[in-house]
């Protein structure tokens, strides 16, 4: 069996809220895997919640930028959340969706773009800036949305000025249909998945692979319930309808009204305007996803400075 590391042990107990020891044996029993030991504990019903801990806080801006049919998110980061109030920060990242929409490329070529009135790149204006603004920042991430014939809408939320703010939404819907209707499906949508983080669009995009670890799962607790075989399936499949309205947006409740399926409320659109709506795809950005942002005692610090 693997060495059991403390902080393995601390992160599982953070996820799931069991008690230590049940983390311990489970991370025995995983050979060490954090994620494999979620799902021992998931099994075994010592599992209080499968909480999602990839979301580290890290600080900047998440930016959106929409243009006809085309739509951008771009992440750049920052040490500390002063500098996403700071008024060339925000700039900068602005201009940087702006022209990662314009372009469509990505995001090294992003970086060789030329920054407008500066005589300089992408990359070397955020060199610049970090020596005007004294603090280290980083261009993380760039996405893409576009559609043939219809919009892309957009939402920020925690918003700190125009298109800017920690998470950012887009949304691609193909149609014909009212542009104005459209838009006004497509916010409401993105903040709906700002709200729920939905998984995948419909059940047909659902990662396989997803869906098979959740399958496992039902199933170890299905058999540990002591019924019979046709029942243990029915039990299965009732719980993984349960898990598609719980990740999938179209299966989703309505956050908006409480009570329709996003399927519904798309067709209900769709009937108003006379003309089919496909939702085609949706990106979300979380300011420092992922991003495990290193905790500094500042009192400390200062006092090995003084010596």
């Amino acid at each position: 069996m693997a060495d059991v590391q403390a902080s393995d042990v601390k992160l599982l107990r953070e996820r799931t809220g069991a008690g230590m020891m049940d983390c311990k044996k489970a991370l025995m029993e995983s050979d060490g895997n954090v994620e494999n030991a979620v799902d021992w504990l998931r099994k075994k019903g010592l599992a209080a919640a499968a909480k999602k801990s990839g979301r580290v806080a890290a600080d900047g801006l998440v930016g959106v930028h929409t243009s006809g049919n085309r739509g951008s998110l771009v992440e750049v980061n920052a040490e500390t959340d002063f500098v996403a109030r700071n008024e060339l920060f925000q700039k900068y990242v602005g201009q940087v969706a702006a022209i990662g929409c314009g372009s469509g490329c990505c995001l090294e070529s992003l970086k060789d773009a030329s920054y407008p009135n500066s005589g300089r790149t992408v990359g070397e204006e955020l060199t610049n800036l970090i020596a005007i603004v004294g603090e280290n920042m980083g261009l993380r991430r760039l996405a893409h949305l576009n559609v043939t014939d219809g919009v892309i809408a957009s939402y920020v939320h925690n918003k700190v000025a125009d298109n800017l703010g920690r998470i950012g939404i887009l949304v691609a819907i193909e149609s014909s249909g009212n542009r104005e209707k459209l838009l006004e499906l497509g916010k409401k949508l993105a903040m709906h998945i700002a709200a729920t983080s939905p998984a995948s669009v419909s059940v047909q995009d659902l990662d396989p692979t997803l869906l098979e670890r959740e399958r496992a799962v039902v199933l170890e607790q299905a058999k540990s319930m002591g019924k019979p075989p046709e029942f243990v399936d029915k039990i299965v499949e009732g719980r993984i309808r349960k898990f598609y309205e719980d990740v999938v947006l179209m299966e989703q409740v309505f956050v908006v009204d409480g009570s329709s399926r996003v399927k519904d409320v798309v067709a209900g659109v769709a009937k108003e305007i006379g003309a089919p709506i496909v939702v085609k795809k949706f990106i979300k950005y979380v300011l420092g996803e992922g991003i495990e942002k290193q905790s500094v005692d500042f009192a400390a610090e200062v006092a090995a400075q003084l010596g």
